[in-house]
C-alpha cells in the first residue's frame, strides 16, 4: 500500500538501499594483504595472533577501538531525516 507520494514499495526499496550502501562501505574498508608488524598510529608491536586473525592488519587492538568509535559517529545517516529515531 503506497502512501502520499510514496510509490509501491517505496519504503522496502529505502531499507534496500540502506543496507546495500552499508555492506558496500564495510566491503571498502576490508584490507587485504599482509599486516604490519607495529601499530601505524602508536608503534605498538601488533601479536602475531592478531596479525594472523585480521589480514592486513594496520593498528593495535587500543587503536583500533577509538578508531572505530570514531568511525560509528561519523558514518551513519538517514535518508528519511524525520523518522531517524525509530530506526535506532
Amino acid at each position: 500500500m503506497a502512501t502520499g507520494w510514496a510509490g509501491d514499495g517505496a519504503v522496502q526499496d529505502q531499507i534496500d538501499a540502506t543496507v546495500s550502501d552499508a555492506v558496500q562501505r564495510a566491503r571498502q574498508q576490508l584490507r587485504q594483504g599482509p599486516g604490519l608488524s607495529h601499530c601505524e598510529e602508536c608503534d605498538a608491536v601488533i601479536p602475531p595472533a592478531r596479525r594472523e586473525a585480521v589480514p592486513g592488519v594496520r593498528l593495535c587492538v587500543a587503536c583500533q577501538q577509538v578508531h572505530d568509535e570514531e568511525q560509528r559517529g561519523a558514518g551513519l545517516y538517514n535518508r528519511r531525516g524525520s523518522k531517524d529515531s525509530q530506526l535506532r
